[in-house]
């Protein structure tokens, strides 16, 4: 390291490691071990070098330290949307879990595109992370390829797989949508409908969860889905609604596969008219912020997803570090939140 940073020059404009040593009178092999907190260092050289790194503004260069060492301090997160509260509050834990273990996080954002996630896996592995975090379980051969192909460990979050060498931490999808649906037709709900924007593969399989309900309970004439590829909205969730009630003017029950759906819905509905729920009973998915306070509140899905990042940043860490990790899929499972709406 103290060769890599050393050799740089001064027109970079940037303070190099030698800076320090120069202004702190030792090697720079000896600020380096200083500032990694080598025992061998003597406590009273370490404040020295400290010092003259302060003074100067001096910030190591982590490619140089990578380099030198073998290792990394980053860990690249790849999640689909920045402006998904669900995503957010996943990535938050997990930044709360990894920087008080001295890793930063290089954040992709795929948008729920396989070409988009190519590209990022690309962009983050090329920083050679010391391991990854990645949404989902599906992807394309060429994504799976790269994650295989770096060596970097990786945990697979928000669903949880089988797979023999693989780790993710999550809940079944499919379940919950299961769930919320039989919760409906406990109310006494028969025409339920579901509606979706996205269509990502978690979309898809709480669409399979609702479908898997209404058959048990011997509806499987009344399915029917709404959807569309467009991204998740308010907006959407009211026209949704007005799609819903014109394509099944029977329909008794909404399951809307995000909650900012189905809040747009609760709006278009006292617009519109509609009681909510003794004409229509809505329920959504994810529990997001503000679900509580609808008019009336709304029914929905939480999902675990601040515990998810914790574990799963902890699970990296485990592996990053070459010890054991007992559970490699785990499951933190989801709880139906009934509230008015339904």
């Amino acid at each position: 390291m103290a060769d890599a940073e050393g050799r740089r020059r001064r027109a970079t404009g940037r303070v190099t490691l030698a800076d320090v040593a120069e202004a702190a009178g030792v090697s720079p092999i000896t600020v380096s071990r200083a500032l990694r907190g080598e025992r061998a260092v003597a406590a009273e050289l370490v404040e020295r070098v400290r010092a003259a790194a302060a003074a100067l503004g001096y910030v190591p260069d982590p490619a140089a330290r990578a380099l030198a060492s073998s290792r990394s301090s980053h860990v690249a997160v790849l999640i689909p949307k920045l402006s998904n509260t669900l995503f957010v509050d996943l990535l938050d834990a997990v930044q709360h879990t990894l920087v008080p273990a001295g890793y930063q996080t290089l954040i992709g954002v795929t948008h729920y595109d396989a070409a988009e996630e190519e590209a990022s896996l690309r962009n983050v592995l090329a920083h050679r992370p010391a391991g990854l975090i990645v949404t989902g379980s599906e992807r394309s051969p060429a994504a799976l390829a790269l994650i295989q192909g770096s060596g970097v460990p990786c945990v697979r979050v928000m669903d949880v797989g089988r797979e023999p060498g693989g780790y993710s931490v999550g809940f079944s999808q499919a379940d919950a949508g299961r769930a919320i649906t039989q919760h409906l037709l406990d109310t006494g709900r028969r025409r339920i409908v579901y509606a979706a924007a996205q269509l990502d593969p978690r979309t898809l399989e709480r669409g399979a969860g609702y479908k898997a309900a209404m058959q048990e309970a011997g509806l499987a004439s009344a399915v029917h889905h709404v959807t569309t590829p467009e991204p998740s909205s308010m907006a959407l969730g009211a026209s949704l609604l007005v799609r819903a009630l014109n394509e099944a003017p029977k329909t008794d029950a909404i399951f809307f596969c995000n909650d900012d759906l189905a809040q747009g819905a609760l709006l278009a509905a006292l617009r519109l008219g509609l009681a909510v729920p003794r004409r229509l009973a809505v329920a959504g998915f994810n529990d997001l912020p503000g679900s509580d306070q609808m008019v009336p509140a709304l029914t929905t899905v939480a999902t675990p997803r601040r515990a998810i990042g914790e574990e799963a940043a902890q699970m990296l860490l485990a592996l990053m570090r070459g010890q054991p990790v007992p559970a490699p899929h785990l499951d933190l499972g989801f709880q139906v939140v009934r509230r008015a709406s339904s």
